[in-house]
């Protein structure tokens, strides 16, 4: 099992293969994901300490494009667990005074389980311009 180690909440053995948000959610964390993982709201965005994935959904990253985020964080409803890996949620329920941190996010990632390279994205991006 990957070891989670999450900023200021401790190191914990989770699921490989499960989605990084649920992983969080599962060590006690209270992460925000608003609209349920589907890549549309940003509220599970997480900033990576060590084990940064190098690939991203393509709804991921639309997303942080769009958002002016792309390269300062990731999404954790885009990202599946396969090694250790060190986060820093940031947007908790309790520091955003939401009543619960949204729709519980599918077992899998939703809208687009493909991953491709970070580069590659960039890469077809400066080619449409």
């Amino acid at each position: 099992m990957p070891i989670l180690k999450i900023e200021n909440d401790g190191s914990h053995d989770v699921a490989e293969g499960q989605r990084l948000v649920r992983a969080i959610e599962s060590c006690g964390v209270d992460i925000g994901h608003r609209c349920g993982g589907k890549a549309r709201c940003t509220t599970c965005r997480v900033r990576f300490i060590e084990g940064e994935p190098e690939v991203m959904t393509r709804a991921e990253y639309e997303k942080l494009k769009e958002r002016e985020l792309l390269g300062e964080v990731r999404l954790s409803c885009q990202i599946v667990v396969k090694g250790p890996m060190t986060v820093e949620p940031l947007m908790r329920v309790r520091d955003m005074g939401w009543d619960d941190p949204g729709p519980e996010p599918a077992v899998t990632v939703e809208p687009e389980a493909a991953w491709f390279p970070k580069e590659e994205l960039l890469e077809q991006e400066s080619k449409e311009q």
